[in-house]
């Protein structure tokens, strides 16, 4: 794994977060250097913010940590990255400030730094977001793996923000200028399609979902999997593990008057889902809900929950890594109590079982069909 970022203009050490002993992917991307190149060509000017979006672990905010920018992001994990290598580079943590991507954003910036996610919905989002606060005199660079910038990306810059050119390409990854021709006062306005609103069927509740959350549009398979075999009524703690939307969680407090259920991702933006959809849909059950924005379950003690339900991810922010479903299996096993229960969906391919057999001793398929598997984990 390579940790030195090295440029004709500067020199980080970087490591990905959560820490790990033998991660081979390594912190930053090309679109990362060619926007440190550019930059150090062509440094920030003008007395407004400096805004950096999307800044996966913190190479854009410790190149321009003297600028003082403010960095958004919808990633818990990407924050304590950004914070941990500013002080691994003797920078101080203090020199930026971070908020999530559903804060509202200063007023003119005189920069604006979006590394662009291959979700367009939250590139969107985010547009629409900048669309409100940008001037003609706000300079504006995206950039992204050369593969994941198409028309389309290039479409939402112009129909938000204005007039846009890309570079050549470098490193397989592109630059995107986009220049503003007018005041936000000046603008018309523009609906926001965000979130979004579908009905959870044969439930009666409508599902809420901001732009970054994964199946924002549907009812994604392996939930509606794990729905069909939910565990009702045998446990009074439960925690839904990497909630996105809440749909699990929801469904348990609406199944199940007792129950107390905690709702932990690390995105900000799945967690204000979940919110969204028990204070739309369970009003009533809003005592019974708890919402984190968490790193796994970071922090929490043995004893919390009897019961934890998972849909593990397969990648961490555009990276595909299975780390992330590992840590999780190994946070349940330490937060459970004895007899609590893990239980996980996930494809049949992902050998769930013999991983969840190597810290549990045991592992019970609860369900399968040709895609998925319901697996439980009972600590001992």
């Amino acid at each position: 794994m390579q940790t030195h970022l090295e440029t004709d203009h500067c020199r980080l050490t970087l490591l990905r977060y959560p820490r790990q002993a033998q991660d081979p992917l390594q912190a930053w991307d090309a679109a990362d250097e060619y926007l440190i190149q550019h930059l150090a060509e062509q440094p920030p000017t003008g007395s407004g913010p400096v805004i950096i979006m999307n800044d996966n672990f913190g190479a854009l905010a410790a190149f321009l940590h003297g600028h003082q920018p403010l960095c958004i992001t919808d990633s818990f994990v990407s924050e304590q990255g950004t914070l941990a290598n500013l002080a691994d580079n003797g920078l101080d943590p203090a020199s930026i400030r971070i908020q999530d991507a559903l804060a509202p954003l200063p007023e003119a910036p005189s920069l604006v730094i979006i590394k662009v996610s291959k979700y367009q919905a939250l590139l969107e989002q985010q547009l629409l977001a900048l669309r409100a606060v940008v001037t003609p005199a706000t300079r504006i660079i995206a950039a992204g793996k050369a593969k994941e910038i198409h028309s389309s990306t290039l479409r939402l810059f112009e129909h938000y923000l204005g007039e846009t050119r890309t570079s050549l390409a470098w490193k397989k990854a592109r630059l995107i200028h986009c220049t503003v021709a007018s005041a936000p006062d000046e603008r018309p306005p523009l609906a926001d399609p965000f979130p979004t609103v579908w009905p959870l069927e044969g439930s009666g509740m409508q599902i809420y979902n901001h732009a970054n959350v994964f199946s924002r549009t549907s009812l994604d398979i392996g939930a509606r999997f794990m729905l069909a075999n939910l565990p009702i009524h045998s446990a009074r703690k439960v925690i839904d593990l990497g909630c996105g939307n809440g749909v699990l969680g929801l469904s348990l407090l609406a199944r199940d008057s007792e129950v107390e259920v905690t709702f932990i991702d690390e995105s900000y933006m799945a967690v204000a889902s979940a919110r969204l959809n028990v204070q739309h849909n369970l009003p009533d059950a809003l005592a019974r809900a708890h919402f984190l924005v968490n790193n796994c379950l970071d922090g929490l003690p043995s004893g919390y929950a009897d019961r934890i339900l998972c849909n593990p991810p397969f990648h961490q922010l555009q990276a595909i890594t299975d780390h992330i479903a590992w840590q999780m299996f190994q946070d349940a096993h330490r937060v459970l109590p004895k007899g609590g229960e893990l239980w996980i969906v996930g494809n049949r391919h992902l050998d769930y079982h013999n991983k969840l057999k190597r810290l549990f001793a045991n592992a019970q398929v609860v369900a399968s069909n040709n895609k998925f598997v319901i697996l439980k984990a009972i600590k001992r």
